[in-house]
């Protein structure tokens, strides 16, 4: 099993004067003690689970950038990103631009975005979630012709591009994965149809999702084993550590059914502590 990190609340200890600093720090340390992955939150508000507006919240792929610069073999990526935030263009401009500053280590995580009151509160468009779905489906189609070797116009029903090019190109071959987020039918149709993996949430109907993503594949034609099954939950260890016995049993527990990387969200005041303590009692456990 691969384990990754999201950082998923900036109410750090020290304040946005330390902020630069931490998530630095972060980074390394996280990166040094081996973690597959490191992704970020994308939103413009922190998440009512989380304090809501009034709590810090970092752009997602400035946040990256940073990362970027004090990592050298993690894998980054939105985790995931909202489709309604971005134009598809600049979004995979966005990840293109990752992964030749970070030496090939981008992934795109996107989802339809769930965030409404977000989306009014900033004036952001917020679409029905039919639309949303289809926005995602358009989206995802649009990264891999701006990623691919013949590029042609694209003409959906909300996007309209005449020359979907771009340079450079992507240093990851043959271009970063796609990781669509969501565990419903329609989000599974589109990971069997279009993405690298899945990215769902733990729980007893976690089995039925995969087997889902398995019919969808036979009825796409596409090899299920080829898509990278992860899953996405709060790794909460408390501050000294007491709760990482149960955290590696759970990890266990979802590796047992079928998931290859789980992707832990930190949002503790001092994530330097979290990783450390995660990466000396969890990691050497499901790893």
């Amino acid at each position: 099993m691969k384990i990754g990190l999201e950082i998923g609340g900036y109410s750090w200890d020290g304040g946005p004067a330390r902020m630069g600093e931490t998530l630095a720090t972060v980074a390394r340390t996280a990166d040094d003690a081996g973690f597959a992955l490191i992704g970020v939150g994308d939103h413009l508000w922190q998440g009512p689970h989380a304090g809501g507006p009034g709590e810090p919240m970092l752009e997602c792929f400035t946040a990256l950038a940073v990362i970027a610069a004090h990592t050298r073999r993690c894998v980054l990526g939105p985790v995931v990103a909202g489709v309604h935030l971005r134009h598809p263009a600049l979004l995979a401009k966005l990840v293109t631009s990752l992964d030749v500053l970070s030496g090939g280590r981008a992934m795109l995580g996107v989802g339809v975005g769930w965030y409404e009151e977000e989306a009014h509160g900033l004036g952001l468009p917020y679409p029905s979630l039919s639309q949303r779905f289809e926005m995602l489906e358009e989206t995802v189609r649009i990264c891999h012709l701006m990623w691919g070797e013949r590029p042609s116009p694209f003409e959906g029903r909300h996007y309209r591009l005449e020359r979907p090019v771009g340079a450079p190109a992507n240093l990851t071959a043959p271009h970063p994965p796609i990781m669509i987020g969501g565990g419903g039918e329609r989000t599974l149709r589109l990971v069997a149809r279009h993405a690298d993996a899945c990215n769902l949430y733990p729980g007893p109907d976690l089995g039925a999702k995969l087997e889902l993503l398995r019919q969808h594949c036979e009825r796409e034609g596409r090899d299920y084993d080829s898509i990278e099954k992860t899953c996405v939950l709060p790794f909460e260890v408390g501050p000294d550590g007491a709760g990482c016995g149960e955290l590696a049993e759970t990890l266990l527990g979802i590796g047992e059914q079928g998931v290859e990387t789980v992707i832990g969200i930190l949002m503790g005041p001092d994530p330097v502590r979290d990783v450390e303590l995660i990466a000396g009692k969890v990691l050497p456990a499901v790893t």
